[in-house]
């Protein structure tokens, strides 16, 4: 976890305006402090209003984004920006929120890149109106080639070899990958680098993300078929509780562990309900988004010089989960 911190940290240096929290025996006092300061509706900076949109491919009822728009609408506040929201998990919709976007004038994009080809034509409009774009968590291969500023966000196929190797670590023999969205390229890297890594048998599943009985139905039925998987990564936060529901159905003793962070992980991870998670700090990649657009507007700074902003992936498991239970209670973490 150290060696995570130190390459994080050389990732974000000269990012400014950015409160960290749990760095200190009283960091998480002064964090929640910044952040009912930050909420207050004071801006901290006399710069212009500018007008900044968020489009994600995903979004809705889901617990990661809620942390993602959480840390954009912190920096928000703090840099006099009128921030706005839209998500679509159709991807020529999501092409078609960008557009709309541009059409609005606004000072600033930011996109996720979940479909890449998809999304390609609307960011090289934006580019083309003198709009800035910075891509956040998925997409960072193609970030760069389509005209944006950064990528913030965590490399997936690294994060994925982290976890075939945290797996093979715990002595895992039999591993299912559920993939919760089909096309998503992000999702795809995760298993694919998990497999990559990882020393035993390996195999995916896909579900439908967006019918959760059906998730722990197929999950149900993929466990009660082959008896011999002990382990069962979800790509998403939320779907690591269902896995758990569909183990429990099953009769399966296999090991739950999961991609993301969010309360209930962190108390499932505290109870040994799950083994581990890998957290990319999605409230860092909202913050960060939008700061880095403020800079760039207001000081034509980048951040990243060509390669992605960095924010994962870090091994959180049951002797850290505690460090970090009190910041995702409040929806930071």
């Amino acid at each position: 976890m150290a060696r995570f911190r130190s390459w994080v940290s050389m990732a974000l240096a000269g990012a400014i305006g950015l409160t960290l929290a749990g760095c200190s025996s009283n960091g998480g006092k002064e964090a929640e402090d910044a952040s009912k300061k930050a909420t207050s509706g004071k801006a901290a900076v006399s710069t212009p209003r500018w007008t900044f949109a968020m489009v994600t491919h995903s979004g809705e009822g889901d617990t990661f984004w809620d942390i993602v728009k959480g840390g954009a609408k912190q920096a928000a506040v703090k840099d006099n920006i009128k921030f706005l929201y839209s998500q679509d998990d159709q991807a020529q919709q999501q092409a078609q929120l960008v557009d709309a976007a541009i059409d609005k004038k606004v000072d600033g994009l930011i996109v996720t890149l979940a479909k890449p080809d998809a999304m390609k034509a609307a960011v090289a409009r934006a580019e083309k109106a003198g709009i800035p774009v910075i891509t956040v968590n998925s997409g960072s291969a193609e970030s760069k080639k389509f005209g944006a500023l950064t990528h913030i966000g965590q490399d997936e196929t690294i994060a994925g070899q982290a976890v075939g190797d945290e797996l093979t670590k715990r002595s895992r023999k039999n591993v299912l990958c559920v993939i919760h969205e089909q096309g998503n390229v992000g999702l795809e890297q995760r298993c694919a680098g998990a497999k990559d890594h990882f020393k035993g048998k390996f195999s995916k599943l896909y579900v439908e993300g967006t019918n959760m009985p059906d998730v722990q139905s197929q999950i149900e039925s993929k466990l009660q078929s082959d008896s011999s998987i002990d382990t069962i990564v979800t790509l998403g936060a939320p779907f690591a509780d269902t896995a758990a529901k569909a183990k429990k159905s099953a009769g399966s003793k296999a090991e739950i562990d999961t991609f993301d962070l969010n309360a209930t992980v962190a108390t499932g991870l505290k109870d040994g309900t799950l083994g581990f998670a890998v957290d990319q700090q999605p409230y860092l990649q909202g913050y960060e988004a939008v700061d880095l657009l403020w800079l760039y507007k207001y000081n034509a700074d980048t951040l990243g010089g060509g390669r992605p902003v960095l924010t994962g992936p870090q091994i959180v498991t049951k002797e850290s989960a505690d460090t970090l239970a009190d910041y995702a209670k409040r929806g930071t973490r």
